[in-house]
């Protein structure tokens, strides 16, 4: 296992916006605060969402499209980097109004009421690469610094 130690920075409580992209509205967070990494969660509910399972034998995410009122469950997610851009990574378990759940990568939701509680971690920033073993983009750790 590979693995980084880091410190607790800034914590931060949010409210998202009515009908904004939640998963936009926390990196315009990020990027404004200079974050550099993060681990975050989310309460409340959306007007729609995507979520995404990721098949692993096709190795190609399928999205699962729900285009209706939601509540945010459950999430839990990290903010690293891809690509140079800060990537935020958020699992989320939605439920429709007769308790039936969903759950997956949320891509996307539009904000009905959101609450996002985010916890800044100081240290070396980590960088999202492809791995050829999964097909997924996972942390890279690099030796120096890092166990």
């Amino acid at each position: 296992m590979q693995s980084a130690s880091y410190r607790v920075g800034r914590a931060f409580l949010c409210r998202a916006d009515y009908r904004s992209e939640l998963m936009k509205s926390t990196l315009d967070l990020v990027r404004e605060k200079k974050i550099k990494m993060a681990l975050f969660a989310v309460i409340g509910s959306v007007a729609e969402a995507t979520l995404a399972y990721y098949d692993q034998s096709k190795r190609k995410y399928r999205k699962i499209r729900l285009e209706e009122p939601l509540e945010i469950a459950d999430s839990w997610g990290n903010i690293s980097w891809k690509d140079g851009q800060p990537f935020a990574h958020l699992h989320a378990v939605l439920s429709d109004a007769g308790g039936k759940t969903y759950a997956g990568h949320l891509v996307q939701a539009t904000v009905f009421a959101a609450e996002i509680h985010l916890l800044e971690l100081i240290g070396k920033k980590l960088e999202r690469e492809h791995d050829e073993v999964t097909g997924l983009s996972l942390w890279k750790f690099k030796k120096q610094g890092l166990k």
